[in-house]
């Protein structure tokens, strides 16, 4: 039996495969509210037979968004313009996610098509970021280091999004602590400058990243499984690396953290990264501890063959894929054919169906 294609459960939330949705940003929004083009984007997915479909970065303030165009869940329109997103998902068969975020010193930035580059100015639409440390990330305008008051406002900030996100039927929320954005700014030694109970050792650094895990864990209650993503390493000399980052993801578990999401990267800007097919299991791998903390491998799996034997190595817990799906929105259904695995395809689809 596929083990890609059994199905797992993570507390009240039964997953019918373990070849999920990476979320995936679409710089679509309009004041934070979700348009037509998420609903047919991550409905698309459901239908092609993935096992979660997790939205894409999602900021819980204005000043989080890494763009003016990102999606938001700072207000009750938010909220209810996800909710049919969410039953869409639903209706197809798949689990529901959604990535909490603030994007810290990286905000404000002008999305991937824009004309330009860098910050945008306030005359465009721009604000002022916040970050750890008044260090500005290359080519990006100086941020505010927070103050004690501005923290305490964080940790509110996604505790509130996580109600919203689970009042929207969301089934799994999903902290951001990865690719350079705010919580991971707090965790790395290169942008986090602070001498006070954030700063410095690793305990304090990740302080911030293991409230918020609090507060949202204690907010959605016991049944809401709760992922943490997390960049293994900076890819940078005196970054942060795979063995914080093992200490990180045991510290989250027992914060109440489900599973880390490792993917690496983000934090500097012009990375030396070395890329090839799954290139950051290996990553994974080193968070799991041989299954100690459960995790997902992420990064350049475009393969049902590849993707099954990360999981029979016991490398990963499940997959999550991006651009593949991007390519294929049914990577599930071929992967499922090209393993022999039996699943459900959708009625619709059924004369498509490999015999």
């Amino acid at each position: 039996m596929s083990i890609l294609f059994s199905p797992s459960t993570i507390r009240s939330v039964t997953f019918r495969n373990r070849l999920w949705v990476s979320p995936m940003c679409m710089y679509s929004a309009v004041d934070g509210v979700v348009q037509e083009w998420h609903h047919t984007h991550l409905a698309q997915f459901a239908s092609g037979g993935a096992g979660l479909v997790v939205a894409e970065a999602t900021a819980v303030v204005p000043e989080g968004r890494i763009s003016p165009r990102d999606a938001g869940l700072w207000n009750d329109e938010q909220r209810d313009a996800w909710a049919p997103v969410v039953q869409a998902i639903h209706d197809r068969g798949a689990q529901a996610g959604i990535q909490l975020a603030h994007a810290g010193r990286k905000a404000s930035t002008w999305w991937p098509w824009a004309a330009d580059r860098g910050s945008v100015p306030a005359s465009d639409g721009g604000w002022t970021t916040a970050a750890p440390s008044a260090v500005a990330f290359e080519g990006f305008a100086e941020p505010v280091a927070l103050d004690a008051a501005g923290i305490e406002e964080i940790v509110a900030a996604f505790t509130a999004s996580a109600r919203r996100a689970v009042d929207a039927g969301f089934d799994v929320i999903e902290i951001h602590g990865a690719h350079g954005y705010l919580l991971h700014q707090f965790l790395s030694p290169l942008s986090n400058l602070r001498t006070d109970e954030y700063g410095g050792t690793l305990e304090n650094r990740a302080r911030l990243l293991l409230r918020v895990v609090d507060a949202v864990r204690g907010e959605v209650g016991a049944d809401v499984p709760l992922f943490v993503r997390i960049s293994a390493t900076d890819h940078a000399p005196g970054g942060f690396d795979a063995q914080e980052a093992t200490s990180v993801a045991t510290w989250a578990e027992e914060h109440g953290a489900d599973l880390i999401d490792v993917s690496s990267g983000g934090l500097v800007a012009h990375q030396q990264i070395s890329v090839f097919p799954g290139y950051q299991v290996e990553l994974s791998e080193t968070v799991r501890q041989g299954g100690r903390i459960p995790t997902t491998a992420v990064g350049l799996i475009t393969a049902a063959a590849q993707a099954e034997q990360v999981l029979v190595e016991g490398r990963a817990d499940a997959i999550f894929a991006g651009r593949e799906w991007l390519r294929d929105p049914h990577f599930a259904l071929r992967a499922a054919h090209e393993l022999d695995a039996e699943v459900a395809w959708p009625p619709q689809y059924e004369r498509a169906r490999w015999r």
